[in-house]
């Protein structure tokens, strides 16, 4: 049941994942005002799917496997405390695919979504009891990604370095294993899709392309390896 109302609200969410992705550009004059138009008109629209149906898709996918993967590793007698670690990371499965689908279009990861992501879930998982765990994980994976990005600016963006402490945080919560999962992952996937371009000839070894996209499955697919 919960699974199901999870897909189902995931695609509802979906919609207003695709309009508020819509509202940011490549190259805005102001950010703030991009921003503020992009909510208002997401919080206006009948939350209904539309062709060709990806994004709703895919935040009811994201949605469910949240889900399905903590629910899977719960105990009933650590009910309450499972239901905020739930609340968090369907609220991540959300932003992330709005994120993922911005960032993917057009090479940014927009503070107007990352920074207040930072207290709403360090506020859904303060009840859940790992809160200690997620801030760790949070500041060393975000440091991390802090000194590569001090190393080679030109390889990797300061919106994956903020991005990389808000993934910290969810996995944290899940424990050191998720953790790694994702702080590694993300590269891992990366150099896949880079591997995968240099075969297919449609790139060259000085081809860039968005990495916030790799860093949310990594995610993702760490709530798995936690089930």
């Amino acid at each position: 049941m919960a699974l199901l109302l999870a897909v189902i609200l995931g695609l509802i969410a979906g919609s207003y994942v695709r309009e508020l992705a819509g509202g940011f550009g490549i190259d805005p004059e102001d950010t703030r005002k991009e921003a503020r138009e992009a909510y208002a008109h997401a919080i206006r629209i009948v939350p209904v799917p539309r062709p060709p149906y990806l994004i709703e898709a895919a935040t009811a996918i994201a949605a469910g496997l949240v889900t399905w993967g903590l629910h899977s590793h719960w105990s009933q007698s650590d009910g309450p405390h499972n239901g905020w670690l739930l609340a968090a990371w369907l609220y991540a499965a959300v932003a992330g695919v709005t994120l993922a689908v911005i960032d993917w279009r057009t090479w940014r990861l927009p503070d107007a979504i990352v920074v207040p992501s930072y207290p709403i879930v360090l506020a859904l998982l303060a009840p859940s009891g790992h809160l200690l765990g997620a801030v760790t994980a949070g500041c060393a994976i975000g440091g991390v990604y802090a000194l590569l990005w001090f190393g080679r600016p030109a390889a990797l963006g300061f919106g994956d370095v903020k991005l990389a402490g808000l993934i910290g945080l969810l996995t944290g919560a899940l424990g050191v294993e998720a953790a790694l999962v994702a702080g590694l992952g993300g590269h891992f996937l990366g150099a896949l899709y880079a591997v995968g371009l240099l075969i297919t000839k449609r790139a060259t070894r000085k081809s860039e392309f968005p990495f916030g996209p790799f860093m949310l499955v990594a995610a993702l697919v760490a709530v798995l390896v936690h089930a």
